[in-house]
């Protein structure tokens, strides 16, 4: 593939063919503002916010479906761009709530920093408000449409990543909205609850329940992590505030999976407050369970395995591991079933 050359603010670039304008620019360290763009998702063009000014053209493209070519020059911030932006963002806030103090999006929201980056406080534009209910009737995600932008990032999510098509733009003009298919709720869709669509959401259209009224963005903590609940090993990162987990977010570094989920990994992380699990090791004393302290706990497995090797040999112990494990995790369980127990009957859960 050949490089193009162009130039962006002045700036000399060399990038691949192929590249769009937006991808240049972030090569350059240049940001353009974006809302619809993502770079998991195919490229749409919807928001018109990364919209630039290119000689030659006469119109302002979006950015981000606008290929390089020889010799392009571009400009983000001229004047005519910066007022097309600003014009942009006041026609969003004309149909959005500005409740800013209370959502819970509050320093996340992207339509938000965008308005402060560009001094836009109220939109001039007067008219007919959408009033939608608030969806809440599910356990995992609170759908509020009247902050939906229209972005169409949560329904490329829903097709390109998880691959259900649950989600598409309905009715038309002023009424456009997304909606699943009869207009249900997500609790009777053909919803899976991955949170894709949470995740991708540039405003609180989206939310997690779990997360609701529990801190702001700016007070949590993030933790990265593995997910424990199967063997493909997807990292996101735990939003910890005052030392508790309070919910999951995803994590676009993430190598494995990106900013995919699934319904275990994004909402099923509730379980380690559960009244109901083990906070000591327990050991059996005269046919009864009782506390006891780790020390206590792995001097008895020690024990019992030397007991049990000398008295029938390597060949009588066998393991079985657990594709809930990590992949470090279970080499070292092997590594001990091997070099410690002398024995290669060593198994997995998941192997068929």
């Amino acid at each position: 593939m050949g490089l193009i050359q162009l130039q962006i603010d002045g700036k000399k670039v060399e990038v691949p063919a192929g590249t769009t304008v937006l991808e240049a620019a972030e090569q350059t360290g240049i940001h353009i503002p974006r809302l619809c763009h993502d770079p998991e998702l195919s490229p749409w063009g919807g928001c018109r916010l990364c919209i630039v000014e290119i000689e030659g053209m006469r119109n302002l493209p979006a950015s981000c479906v606008t290929r390089v070519a020889p010799g392009m020059v571009v400009r983000t911030d001229s004047p005519a761009v910066v007022e097309a932006r600003r014009a942009i963002l006041e026609l969003l806030l004309a149909n959005h709530p500005l409740d800013c103090l209370t959502c819970e999006k509050n320093g996340e929201c992207k339509l938000a920093e965008y308005c402060y980056v560009y001094g836009v406080k109220e939109s001039p534009f007067r008219g007919e408000k959408h009033n939608y209910a608030v969806e809440d009737s599910n356990p995992f995600i609170i759908r509020d449409q009247n902050k939906c932008i229209l972005c169409g990032k949560c329904v490329r999510a829903c097709a390109e990543i998880t691959g259900k098509n649950n989600l598409d733009f309905a009715y038309r003009g002023f009424n456009t909205r997304v909606s699943t298919f009869g207009n249900s709720s997500l609790l009777e869709s053909d919803c899976v609850f991955c949170g894709n669509c949470v995740s991708v959401c540039p405003t609180g259209a989206l939310m997690e329940k779990q997360m609701q009224n529990k801190a702001r963005r700016w007070e949590l903590k993030r933790v990265k992590t593995t997910c424990p609940f199967c063997g493909t090993g997807c990292n996101f990162d735990l939003c910890v505030k005052d030392g508790k987990i309070v919910g999951v977010a995803s994590n676009p570094d993430s190598v494995v999976n990106g900013r995919a989920l699934c319904i275990k990994g994004r909402f099923g992380w509730d379980f380690i407050y559960s009244d109901k699990r083990l906070k000591t090791p327990l050991i059996k004393r005269n046919g009864e369970f009782v506390p006891a302290s780790w020390d206590e706990a792995l001097d008895l497995v020690a024990s019992r395995l030397r007991e049990i090797k000398g008295k029938y040999g390597p060949g009588s112990f066998a393991a079985l591991s657990s594709a809930r494990c990590t992949n470090e995790e279970n080499y070292l369980f092997q590594k001990f079933v091997r070099a410690v127990m002398g024995t290669n009957n060593v198994d997995h859960c998941a192997r068929t």
